[in-house]
Parts: C-alpha cells; structure tokens; sequence
C-alpha cells in the first residue's frame, strides 16, 4: 500500500477544515493541532493527517483519491505553494513496526492511527523540510550573482530601489524559515505519549531530519550573509550620495563667494 506526503501550503485554516471534513461526512479527531480522519471504515487502513504548517500524510489511498482531498484543501490554504512537494513510500503489515531504508517500505504492526501518527510527524517535517530547502534554493540562485559582480566591480548594479528589495526578500525568507523553526522540533504530541516517540524518531532518521536541517541552517547562513553584503551595499550606496551632495554644496558655495568676492556680481 502507498503512503504519500504532502506540503501544499504556507499553512491550514484547521478549524475550517475540521467543520469542512464533518460536512463531508467524515469524523475528524483532533491529536493537538493535528486532524485526523479513517477513510472507508476502521479495517481498510486509509487514515489522512492534516498538519497545521501545510502537510498532509495518506496512508493506504490511491493517488487519485490523493489528488481529491488535495483539491479539496484549497480553500483552508494560507500561502499556498505554486508547486507541492511531495514524497512517498510503500507500507505494509507485519510483526513489528520497522523501516526498511533500502527498499523504501514501512512494515507497520497494526493500523494503530497513534503509531502511524507518530511516524506521519516525520514524514510531515522531511516534506515541509524539502519545500524549505527548495524556497532557499531559488532564492540563493536568483542572488548569487551578485557577490561576484561586486567583487569583479567593486559594486552592485542595481538601483537603490531594486537592491532594497532583494534585501526585502532575503531578509522575508530568512525570517520566514525561522519562524517555523519549531516545526522541526519533536512534536508537542510525545510529551503525554512517550511511548510512540520511538516511531517518530525512527522516521525523522529514516528521512535524514537532523542532517537536512544542518545543511539549511548552513544555507540559511548564506543567505544571511548576502543580506549583509547588500545591506552594506546600500549603506555605502547612501553614504556615497551624502559625500556627493555635501561636494555638490561646498562648490556652490565656493562658487558663490568667487562671484561676490571677486567678480562682484552678486
């Protein structure tokens, strides 16, 4: 059976999705701020999480009945994505609740929804982390002219106006991963149910969490240095028109007083 992840959005409008899900016939349970729904009775295996920062799980449905529910979303979406990120695995019943890394297959011991739950918080966090270090990616290749240009140059050729604002959207999407920092922190969900955090560290290693997030720190440190290096930029920028203006006054008025001084025409 399929397990597939989602990150369709900035974030979800859970409340209004939870009163959504209802309407639709379906039984939303609340884990914290995560919603849960079992999908065609409790003996299928078909269990969708919605997680508040944008992230569904399915397990057990089909990729049509994904694409369903993902349209569905759309209304309860703040920031949508203009691409969703996506990942899956295959999984299925056993002895044990194991991961098998090199045949990318989840062997689960029951269609426990805490268990799967508990796995789905990684699986959340790796495609949250992938639409981050994606984000990061292209706002990194849209910039990294610009410290060679400077150092070919000696400067940046873009208006005052227009290096403002890559200033603007570094500085936007640095805040905006460290803001959601404590995404990818363990989930407030363990503190009371110490027994399933097991499963969720089990997929936050089988997804490589913890080396992910060493490298986007790494990147989120590029960015923060070109934030430095155009911010200094527009600051030498500025200095510069000040030292020009005040050049531009004290020629005037040495022209000035050659006027009144010497030729007498003032």
């Amino acid at each position: 059976m399929r397990c597939s992840s989602y990150c369709t959005a900035d974030s979800y409008s859970i409340d209004d999705l939870a009163k959504f899900l209802r309407s639709e016939g379906l039984d939303p349970k609340f884990y914290n701020d995560v919603i849960h729904v079992r999908k065609d009775g409790e003996d299928t295996g078909k269990d969708i999480f919605y997680f508040p920062y944008g992230c569904v799980i399915f397990w057990g449905t089909d990729e049509e009945e994904d694409n369903q529910f993902i349209e569905s979303l759309k209304p309860f979406e703040s920031s949508p994505l203009a691409n969703n990120t996506q990942d899956g695995c295959v999984f299925q019943l056993g002895s044990e609740t194991i991961i098998n890394e090199e045949d990318d297959e989840i062997i689960l011991e029951s269609h426990d929804p805490l268990i799967k739950l508990s796995l789905s918080h990684g699986l959340s966090q790796s495609v949250k982390l992938t639409a981050f270090e994606e984000s990061i990616g292209r706002t990194i290749e849209k910039t990294r002219h610009l410290p060679r240009e400077l150092a070919m140059m000696g400067k940046i050729s873009l208006s005052r106006q227009k290096l403002s604002k890559k200033i603007g959207a570094l500085f936007a999407e640095r805040n905006s991963i460290n803001l959601h920092s404590d995404i990818l922190d363990t989930p407030e969900f363990f503190w009371r149910r110490p027994r399933y955090e097991p499963y969720y560290h089990m997929a936050a290693e089988y997804m490589d969490i913890k080396t992910r997030l060493d490298i986007l720190n790494k990147r989120l440190d590029v960015i923060h240095e070109l934030y430095d290096i155009l911010s200094n930029e527009l600051k030498h920028a500025h200095s510069s028109r000040l030292e020009w203006i005040i050049i531009w006054l004290i020629v005037s008025e040495v022209i000035m007083h050659v006027l009144k001084d010497f030729l007498k025409w003032i």
